[in-house]
């Protein structure tokens, strides 16, 4: 049985989401930022005193408005400019140079102040605001049209080295006593966009369009968190552009929640960031695992970059992210050499990239080179050959999710692609493998969309042999004969059978995963076995397995037999005895309800003290209260366009509407805002503006799963067993911990569940990864290693620790408390 793809991502916060994949790359040549200008003196008499920074507990420092205070003082001002500085220092930390500062608490401290401060002082509005980041509301008359000055060109292209020669020899014709040094950068493949800084301030973004008009995304690009609002210069006009790109693992991820929910898949990361660009609604785009990177300028007023190199670091100094590979070449034969290295490397970035482009490094002489009518003569893009392989659709088989979506899966003809052996790849849905005309039996080219998911990319039908077999979806599950039901909006087809065991084995994968309850060596082929056997018709039977019966476990096959063991059914009873206690994140993602991933739950759990209070949550339930009403308010609203071309014999009834829903959008913001589940906007507006800890999917997901039939089963059931998990205890501890900043991965097999170890490298400050690239601090390497991630530390010179060298780093870090409780009986858990 296919194991089903679970979600993971890293801790979300209120107000920094997590990292993408691609923020633990660091330009060589990053400088450390100049020191913040101190605070206003505390001792004006306008300022009001605060109590110190208190690291175990965010606080909010009051502003109390005196009687004879009409208007901001200069002091209120420069602590609001003071925070606005801070908040975006340390971003850049955060995002850009992946080496924060400081911990949640104390960042989150700064922002509230600053939306305190800008809450209270209207006049203090400033759409370049930290606080302004979180998404707006939808434009309800599409994007504006931009136009460049001077145009966005595209690169002409070089397919061979040889055409390099000729880019080389037409430079050195133009300059006859020149000696041309060029710089070589990966071509990522994302979206080309600009940004235009008046004044050191973002006052517009734009997709490239047709090179002489595109569409302004300024809302949309806010939500970037690595894109900077302000610039530390005086300049009058700071054109950059760059590309706005998806990280792997961000796609990857993103892929899997559309699939869970029955939604068409984007086909590859660029398609991914491109449709997030352009979502009418920002806070949309905000929810999307957007990344950017700056490589050129437009047009500049007040600065001058004679060099690539000067351009680098100035932006660097500016606190904005930069492609974080180039290579200086001082003649062709170099720019040869840099274009085989970034070829052998282009699968360690975290993003994708399809070529190199090739610059002159002196920017001097870009104007006397000029353009034509499409492309600037100054750099070329060497495209690498597309990474594809021909092979054969002997099969096509459907498998059936954790969630009952039916999936089509091409079974091919084994062929090596991008390093790995590739034998099967996903064909979505039945509108994808028609729109192809993919049959069994076709040649076919594959590739590997974001060089991570193999993909069937064409048919090759001049080598049709008339024997090919069209393929239809089944019209009952494949797994249980059950019911096949296309539900309204989506295009996947879904098993409507509850008790399924397709659908059993890949939620026990899921409740069992590293980022759910981790118990080991429950996968896979031992799920299989436990549902086939019928020793497990819920997760939660999990908890009343009997040792007995896991030892003599057969996972064999046809006659074949295999059985599970002693040993694997104690490391297995310890694992589900660990679970009992962890904390309520762990948990509510381990129940796999739709739109709940790991960095949701985290979101849910910190809202919440135990899971009991989950089911009948008065804070869910004001989140969905809110964004009805903030419908309600944008439907009825009388000067909304949709309503400006009407009559006025329905306007008061309108405007009693929107008066009404506008109230309830004040009393449940307000409500959930002192529950510390909701931020207020600085902004003046009707109705007000209000930012969720969790956001509207997920609230309604989360309500409509407790109030369903499965969700009170899964309540009463957690009752009987005595498991009732509470939230994990917030750490300010972390930031100062004996790993703090640290990068680790993790690979063989350990002394403790896994979980367990990366949780304690959570709590002494490190980060967990899966991949091994040029940040990762360290390669921690247990019994039987994997041997890609061991080889590619190797290969970068990443040190490699063991379970002891762990231990010796982390002596100041409490060990957990033990697996297994006292007094159990190893016969019978429960």
């Amino acid at each position: 049985m296919p194991k089903s793809f679970a979600c993971s991502a890293p801790a979300s916060h209120p107000n920094r989401p997590p990292r993408s994949a691609s923020a633990c790359w660091r330009p060589a040549t990053a400088r450390r930022p100049a020191p913040m200008p101190p605070p206003p003196d505390r001792s004006h008499p306008s300022w009001p005193s605060s109590p110190p920074m208190n690291r175990d507990q965010p606080i909010e420092r009051p502003f109390h408005r005196s009687a004879d205070m009409s208007a901001v003082t200069d002091a209120i001002r420069q602590r609001a400019a003071f925070l606005r500085g801070e908040i975006a220092r340390h971003d850049r930390l955060y995002y850009v140079e992946a080496r924060p500062e400081i911990g949640d608490a104390d960042y989150d401290s700064l922002y509230r102040e600053l939306e305190t401060l800008e809450r209270r002082h209207p006049e203090l509005d400033d759409p370049a605001s930290p606080t302004r980041r979180v998404g707006g509301a939808p434009l309800e008359n599409g994007f504006t049209p931009v136009r460049h000055d001077p145009p966005m060109m595209s690169l002409d292209k070089a397919h061979s080295k040889t055409e390099l020669l000729d880019f080389d020899f037409f430079i050195r014709r133009q300059f006859p006593d020149f000696t041309p040094a060029y710089v070589v950068e990966p071509k990522v493949d994302g979206v080309a966009f600009s940004l235009l800084y008046r004044n050191g301030r973002l006052e517009r973004a734009a997709t490239r369009g047709n090179g002489e008009v595109g569409d302004d995304i300024t809302a949309n690009v806010r939500t970037i968190r690595s894109i900077p609002l302000t610039l530390p210069t005086a300049a009058a006009a700071v054109e950059l552009r760059g590309e706005v790109f998806m990280p792997r693992q961000g796609f990857l991820d993103l892929v899997a929640r559309q699939e869970a929910e029955g939604a068409e898949p984007f086909m590859n990361p660029r398609n991914a960031a491109a449709g997030s660009l352009k979502q009418l609604d920002s806070r949309v785009t905000a929810t999307r695992p957007l990344d950017a990177m700056i490589y050129a300028t437009g047009a500049l007023d007040g600065v001058a970059f004679p060099t690539h190199q000067t351009f680098v670091d100035t932006l660097h100094a500016w606190g904005v992210k930069t492609l974080p590979w180039h290579r200086m070449c001082a003649d062709i034969p170099e720019v040869f050499a840099a274009i085989d290295a970034l070829e052998r490397q282009r699968h360690e970035f975290p993003f994708e990239i399809d070529g190199a482009v090739v610059k002159l490094a002196d920017r001097t002489r870009y104007d006397a080179l000029g353009a034509t009518a499409r492309s600037p003569r100054w750099a070329r893009a060497y495209k690498y050959a597309p990474e594809r392989t021909e092979t054969v659709v002997t099969a096509i088989t459907v498998q059936v999710g954790r969630t009952g979506v039916l999936t089509p899966v091409a079974e091919l003809r084994p062929v090596l692609l991008a390093g790995s052996q590739i034998s099967r790849a996903t064909l979505h849905n039945a509108d994808e493998i028609a729109r192809k005309d993919i049959r069994i039996g076709d040649a076919v080219w594959i590739v590997k969309a974001g060089d991570v998911i193999p993909a069937v990319e064409s048919v090759i039908t001049e080598k049709r042999t008339g024997a090919e077999t069209p393929f239809v979806m089944p019209g009952a599950c494949p797994a249980c004969n059950g019911p096949v039901v296309r539900l309204a909006g989506e295009v996947a087809l879904r098993c409507a059978n509850p008790a399924c065991p397709a659908q059993l084995v890949c939620r026990l994968d899921h409740f069992a995963g590293r980022d759910a309850l981790d118990i080991e060596r429950l996968g896979g082929v031992v799920a299989d076995a436990l549902v086939r056997r019928g020793l497990v018709a819920t997760p939660f039977d999990l908890f009343r397995l009997k040792r007995d019966d896991l030892v003599a476990l057969d996972l064999g096959e046809a006659g074949k037999s295999r059985l599970f063991g002693a040993k694997n059914a104690d490391r297995v009873l310890t694992a589900i005895a660990s679970a009992r206690v962890l904390p309520l994140h762990r948990w509510l993602f381990a129940l796999g309800i739709p739109q709940i991933g790991a960095t949701v739950a985290e979101a849910v759990a910190a809202c919440h003290a135990r899971f009991s209070d989950l089911a009948a949550s008065q804070l869910l339930r004001d989140v969905v209260g809110l964004y009805d009403a903030l419908a309600e308010a944008q439907q009825a609203n009388p000067r909304g366009a949709a309503n400006r071309k009407r009559d006025d014999a329905g306007r008061a009834e309108r405007q009693r509407r929107f008066d009404a829903a506008c109230a309830r959008v004040e009393n449940l913001g307000e409500s959930l805002v002192a529950a510390g589940a909701a931020r207020r906007a600085a902004e003046a507006s009707r109705p007000a503006k209000f930012t969720t800890t969790v956001k509207e999917e997920a609230a309604r997901a989360l309500v409509l799963f407790f109030e369903s039939e499965a969700g009170r089963a899964a309540a009463a059931t957690l009752a009987a067993l005595g498991i009732d998990p509470v939230r994990a205890p917030a750490s300010a501890a972390a930031a100062e911990g004996p790993l703090a900043g640290a990068t680790v991965v993790i690979t063989g097999t350990l002394s403790a569940p896994r979980q367990s170890v990366a949780s304690r490298i959570k709590a002494a400050g490190g980060r967990v990864t899966d991949t091994v690239t040029s940040s990762t601090t360290f390669l921690l390497a247990g019994d039987a290693p994997g041997g890609a991630k061991h080889s590619q530390a190797l290969t970068l010179g990443i040190p490699i620790l063991s379970e002891s060298d762990l231990e010796a780093r982390l002596l100041t870090t409490p060990a957990p408390a033990p697996a297994v409780p006292s007094g159990l009986n190893q016969g019978e858990l429960f």
